[in-house]
Order: structure tokens, then C-alpha cells, then sequence
């Protein structure tokens, strides 16, 4: 898993051992050194891919891989100017070993959130639905424990952040935080780098209403599950597009940020509270007690999401 950047945490990336202790991974060395890592899944091939964003002068961020069955580097992806701009976060993806693409959200600005799509065979990434409807923030209010949420001394407005793809590798489910709707697209029309912008967000779906969420994740009959910040829940938009509550628990779900599917019915879920570390509130001492948690998913939780 990784160690949220906004808590400035040492180890970027861990290990979680079966004692509940955990270890840096991988341990190796990266030239850079991590940065600050959000997103990280492992695929159905077995390769655990991560998100570095790294800022400053270059820009340069990275999509690595990591093979955990040979413990060794698979592959590293550089992201840089003019892919993203100056403001720019790797927040999270969907991985599509059908297409051999990656579908990252760069949350960015409150204009310029967009979507990549990386290709992972020749290492190209287009940035698309810059700016779209579909991927910058709602003038909306997040809204927790009675207390609006702030970044930088202003109200929080965050872009699309949270995206998924379903077990066939046909749609991708995405949205930005600060929003009631989900999105979803085809990938076929992600990958079809002659689209143009407008033709590609004309083909963007409206799929339904959502609360103001993080992480999502998706099981094997499409039902998606979402991350519900104001409630402190963790809830479902169920495949006839309806959303309910499934879990609700002011301590253990205070703002979950991403989930995994583990097989089975299982689906793993973290809680970091994130509206109480620095980057929110500029407060100290910040929370110490995160949690991991695991739900039953209403269908196969297919890994891969």
C-alpha cells in the first residue's frame, strides 16, 4: 500500500506483514528517490503499479512496476511536460491488460484536471477530457462533521480523482472528488487517438449520482463501490444505478481513500483522515491511528481494481 503524501510519511510505499507490522517496499533504491506516491494496484499479471509524482523544476513524474512474484523492477513510465503542466497530481488508475493501457487521473487544477492513457507497450501517454465536464471539480462544498473542508485557506474543489474499469475491460468508470455524478467511457474510445477532444466527450456517459467520494472500485456483475467522505461510509451504486449506504462508521471510515479487490467476496478498504492531516487543516498533531478494513462485495471482487 502506499503512505499518503500529505502526512509526509518516510516509507512511501509497505509492506504489510501477516503480524500486522509492516516493511518499506519495494527495498530498492530509485533514482530519484520516491516522491509522493498515491495510486497503486497490483494487475492480473501480477506486476504492483505505482504512481510517483514528482514536482519542481522537471515535473517528471513516473509510473513504476514492480514484479512481486521475481521481486524485481518490471518497468518504469516517465510523465512529464507537456503531458502535465506545473500543477499536477498522479492520483490514481485503471489498469487494461486487454487494451495493454493505463488510465490515470491527474487531478491538477481546478481547470485542467484530465485523464492520461498510457500505453504499455510503447510507453506513449496522450492527455485527454482536459478540462472536460467529466473531470474538474463541481462549485460544491465537502462537508464534514459540520466543518467545510478547505485546501490553501479556500474551500476545497477537487478534480477527478477516483476511476475504475470492469472486469471485461469495456468501461471506465471515473469522476472527480468534489462531485455528485459519476462518469463512464468506453475504452475503445480512450484508446482511439483520432477522436478529437470534443468527439471524445461527447462519447462520456453520465452513469449516476454518487456522493462526494475518493476511491472507487467495481466487482464482477458492475456494481461499484464508492468512497462517501461526508457520511464517513463506504457505499454501493448497484448495477441498476441506484446508491446506498453500506457501511457507516465515524471512526474506522473517516474519509476512505482507496479500495483493492482481494478475490472472493473480499474488497479492502483504507481510511486515512485525510481532512485532518496538514494539507487540509495545517494542524498539529496530526491523526495517528489509519485503518485498513475488509467488506463483502455483493459479486466476485475480481482482482485487478
Amino acid at each position: 500500500m502506499s503512505t499518503h503524501l500529505a502526512y509526509n510519511p518516510k516509507p512511501k510505499m509497505v509492506e504489510l506483514l501477516p503480524d500486522g507490522s509492516y516493511q518499506r517496499y519495494p527495498d530498492t533504491t530509485f533514482t530519484p528517490a520516491l516522491n509522493g506516491v498515491l495510486g497503486a494496484i497490483v494487475d492480473n499479471q501480477d506486476i504492483l503499479w505505482f504512481l510517483d509524482t514528482i514536482w519542481g523544476e522537471e515535473a517528471r513524474g513516473r509510473v513504476i512496476g514492480w514484479d512481486i512474484n521475481k521481486n524485481e523492477l518490471h518497468r518504469i513510465y516517465y510523465v512529464s511536460r507537456p503531458v502535465v503542466h506545473d500543477a499536477y497530481i498522479l492520483n490514481d488508475m485503471a489498469v487494461d491488460r486487454k487494451n495493454n493501457a493505463m488510465y490515470i487521473t491527474d487531478t491538477a487544477g481546478s481547470t485542467t484536471s484530465a485523464l492520461l492513457v498510457l500505453d504499455l507497450t510503447t510507453g506513449s501517454i496522450r492527455r485527454v477530457l482536459e478540462g472536460s465536464f467529466a473531470t474538474v471539480p463541481e462549485d460544491i462544498d465537502l462537508v464534514i462533521d459540520e466543518t467545510v473542508i478547505t485546501m490553501q485557506g479556500k474551500p476545497a474543489r477537487v478534480g477527478v480523482n477516483p476511476i475504475t474499469i470492469d472486469v471485461n475491460n469495456q468501461w471506465v468508470y471515473f469522476a472527480p472528488m468534489s462531485s455528485k455524478t459519476l462518469y463512464r467511457v468506453k475504452t475503445e474510445d480512450l484508446n482511439n487517438s483520432n477522436l478529437t477532444s470534443s468527439e471524445l466527450e461527447s462519447r462520456v456517459e453520465r452513469y449516476a449520482n454518487k456522493p462526494k467520494s475518493d476511491g472507487i472500485t467495481i466487482d464482477a456483475e458492475n456494481n461499484v463501490y464508492v468512497s462517501d467522505l461526508e457520511n464517513k461510509a463506504i457505499g454501493v451504486i448497484t448495477n441498476d444505478r441506484q446508491y446506498k449506504i453500506l457501511h457507516q462508521d465515524d471512526q474506522k471510515l473517516s474519509w476512505v481513500e482507496g479500495f483493492a479487490n482481494a478475490g472472493g467476496n473480499d474488497i479492502l478498504a483504507t481510511s486515512n483522515k485525510l481532512h485532518l492531516s496538514p494539507a487540509f487543516t495545517n494542524a498539529s498533531p496530526t491523526p495517528n491511528n489509519f485503518y485498513i478494513l475488509k467488506i463483502k462485495s455483493l459479486a466476485p471482487a475480481t482482482p485487478g481494481r
